[in-house]
This record gives C-alpha cells, structure tokens and sequence, in this order.
C-alpha cells in the first residue's frame, strides 16, 4: 500500500481505505481462484495496482469517458483505475467466467459504483467506447483487430480516442505495422521501480 502513496499522495480516506483492502481481497480469492500467478501475490501492489495505474500517471480522463478495459482477468487494469477515478465509466470483461466472479466479489466488497463487468470476449461486444486498455493479453495486431470497431472516433479528451495498452519488451516487431501512428511511453518515467524498466505503455489513436 504505501508504494502507492508513494506515486499518488493525494488520495482521499476512501480510496486509501480501498486500496489497503486489495491485498487480503486477492489474497483470499487467489486461493479458490488462480486469477495472480503465486510467485506475484506478494507483491500484487507494484506488479498489479501500480501497474495498472501507470495509465492514470499517462492521461487524466475527463469525468463520463467510457473504458473498456479488456481481458481484466482478476480485474487490472480496471480495478485500481476506477478506485484512482470513480467519474470514469469502466466496463471490465474476460472471457473466463470464473475471472469475472472474482472481480464482481472484490467491486463489491470495495463498493464500487458505475462499474460494469461481462463475461463476454471484445468481439461480441455491441456497444463503443472512447477508449480501449488491457495488459497483455494478446499480440497487439491480434488486439487490434479486435476492439478498433468498439471505439468512438469522437473524441473529447487531452487524447484522441483509442488503444492503451500495457505490455513489456520489445515490441519493435510487433508494433511494425503501425510505426507511424502509435506512441510508446516508459513507465520506468513514471515509478522508479527496477519491475518497471521494460514495461511500456502503447498508445494507438483511432
């Protein structure tokens, strides 16, 4: 908990009461439900919740913008963002059903509000969104394919609508095909953490 004090030191009595939650909340439904590699519950803060909120040290979302945060698994990015900024309109899905029972459970032991979650894969979706997040789940062509029909093209933030997206290494080859629009961004420029040297955000506008 306090490495996240450390990065946002302006949080309010809720949502450092939320955050100090996360642990024993993960910890318990990690021990019915593998949705954390063992080896990372220790340190769920800096290599799940900080991680997570690096997208909120990269864009403030004006209040209402709507988020689709996919392949959540146990909820990250989507948990620790809507706690950072409950305006923010978060949709959470995965297409394991037994990843969204644990997010549903830890949204509603946090009392989290205007939160949605569905079992569902991105390519079922009917509805848009202003932007798109996830953590790696998948090679970025394969993700982009996925959810660039799922987002608005009118945008009204600091950033044009589109893809952030959270992985690491080296993503020279991958990101070939869209060298001229997407921006990458270190996150070691962010939190000073050796975990966070190779970790980058992408950022695809639509």
């Amino acid at each position: 908990m306090e490495i996240i004090e450390k990065y946002f030191s302006n949080l309010s009595s809720t949502q450092k009461n939320q955050f100090s939650q996360l642990q024993n909340l993960y910890s318990d439904w990690n021990s019915k439900i593998n949705v954390i590699s063992r080896k990372d519950i220790d340190q769920l803060y800096e290599r799940h919740v900080l991680h997570s909120l690096s997208i909120a040290k990269f864009i403030n979302f004006k209040k209402n913008t709507s988020i689709l945060d996919v392949g959540t698994g146990g909820g990250f990015p989507g948990i620790p963002l809507k706690i950072m900024h409950p305006s923010w309109d978060m949709v959470l899905i995965d297409s394991i059903g037994k990843k969204i029972t644990v997010v549903n459970e830890v949204s509603k032991a946090l009392k989290l509000k205007n939160i949605t979650t569905e079992h569902t894969r991105a390519e079922q979706l009917t509805s848009n969104y202003d932007f798109v997040v996830s953590r790696a789940v998948t090679s970025f062509p394969e993700f982009y394919k996925w959810v660039k029909p799922k987002i608005n093209k009118n945008s009204f933030n600091e950033l044009k609508n589109g893809i952030i997206y959270l992985k690491g290494g080296d993503l020279n080859e991958e990101l070939q095909d869209f060298i001229t629009k997407v921006k990458i961004f270190r996150i070691a420029d962010f939190f000073d953490e050796e975990f966070f040297e190779t970790k980058k955000i992408v950022y695809l506008p639509i």
